[in-house]
Formats: structure tokens, sequence, C-alpha cells
């Protein structure tokens, strides 16, 4: 028996199954870097139940509380009728570069440029963009572009006219919303994957519309619980006022 060889391939061995564990043991540390930098503005308790609850927080918590008011405007939705076939489709793959989607089809869609991608309420075949104020998505109000072999073919659009501003607050930090949800509402295993701050509100069979200033945070299983930013009110996506929700605040 060779045991100069047999002493090679063993060290060898040894070698490479150190540089697996190592690679391993920096993947964890990193997940866990990573998820101490997400949840780092938690208060303890709430740490300790998430671990309890094995709940993972995948998003960044956003920061600052800007002072926020109601939007009051008027909305016109073409969602009760098909969508519109665009006369000249165009690459799907412009939606994300927002000024070459908007030289390809501003003529075709109106306000087009107000509007932005986003990546959490698109859909198989359907990307969905959502119309802007000032930096800050209107979640009910959306640009739907329907997509067919690599191509933007069709579309459905809300529109708001005459947009007005009420009297603005400051909000509730996202990291006393998450809170709020992890001791009250999610379930063990939940993940969560996005949190942002825009505007939301109930849609009403008539032109006038109010939307609130409201955290969004979306769960990996699809899930979306609407936060009201300065009561903390809860609604999951296409339900009403939670009962017993509470304030983030409390």
């Amino acid at each position: 028996m060779d045991w100069s060889r047999a002493k090679s391939v063993l060290i060898v061995s040894f070698l490479m199954l150190n540089i697996l564990l190592g690679y391993q043991l920096w993947v964890d540390i990193s997940e866990q870097l990573n998820a101490n930098v997400n949840s780092a503005e938690l208060p303890p308790d709430k740490l300790q139940l998430m671990g309890q609850k094995r709940i993972s927080l995948a998003a960044n918590l956003p920061v600052g509380t800007p002072k926020l008011g109601d939007l009051t405007y008027l909305l016109q939705s073409d969602k009760k009728s098909s969508p519109k076939k665009l006369e000249k489709p165009v690459d799907s793959g412009l939606v994300f570069n927002k000024t070459e989607l908007v030289k390809a089809m501003g003529g075709q869609i109106p306000d087009l440029e107000d509007y932005e991608y986003n990546l959490h309420s698109s859909r198989d075949g359907v990307f969905v963009l959502h119309r802007m104020v000032e930096g800050r998505p209107m979640f009910n109000v959306k640009l739907e572009l329907y997509t067919s072999n690599l191509k933007i073919t069709g579309f459905q659009q809300d529109r708001v006219e005459e947009i007005g501003l009420g009297e603005e607050k400051q909000v509730i930090g996202s990291a006393k919303v998450v809170a709020s949800l992890i001791e009250t509402y999610l379930e063990e295993g939940s993940v969560i994957t996005e949190i942002q701050l825009g505007y939301h509100g109930q849609i009403f069979d008539s032109e006038k519309q109010v939307s609130a200033p409201t955290w969004r945070v979306i769960l990996e299983d699809g899930k979306v619980y609407y936060v009201h930013a300065i009561s903390g009110e809860v609604a999951t996506e296409g339900a009403e006022e939670e009962p017993g929700s509470e304030s983030p605040a409390a």
C-alpha cells in the first residue's frame, strides 16, 4: 500500500471538508448578520418573540418618520373594461428602465411618467406600476401592463386628478409597525419580504377618493398588511380594517 499517496489523499480530503464547513459557517454568519441589521431597531422583547415564532425579517426597515397627510383625489379607472391593446407592442424589459419605457410608450399611455414599477405588486404576465405622489406610491392606483411573448401588448390604468393634501402628521416608524404585527398578527414561520410607506384607502363607487398614509407589509406567502401610518390600524389585502387592531404606538 502506498502510504504516502494515502496520506496525501487524506490531507486533501480534510482540506476540502474544512473549506466546505468554513463556507457553510460563513453563509450562516452572513445570514445572521443580515437578520441582525434588518431587525436592529426592534425592541428586545419583540426580537425574542420573533425567535419563538420563527418569524424572519428579510426586508430592511425604512428609516425616518416624515409628516404626511391624507390625499383626496378624483379617480378614473378602466378596470371594468377589457385591457386596451397597444398599437405597437414594446419589449417587456423596458419596464425596468423608466426613461426608455416612457420614451417607447408615453404616446400610448397617458401620464406614464407619473407611475413607477413595483416588483411586489406585479404578478405572472402583468407588470404593475403605482401612481407616485412626491416619491411615494398610491397602492390603490395602478397601471397594469399585460405581457405576451416578452412584449407589452396591453394595459389597464387608474388615473387621478385634482390631488389635494390634508393636514400633515408625523407617521409611526416602521419598527413599531413591524413590532405590532409580530405580536398580534403574524403566524409562526412568517417571512417579511417588503415594507414600504405610501398611501392606501378603500375605493368607493364614486369619483372622489381618500387615501391615508400607510405602511404596506408583504409576506413571502403573498399576504399583505396595510397599517395606517398615523393611527396604527391594520387591514389586510381586500379587507376592511381588522377589528380589535391596536396602534403600534400604544
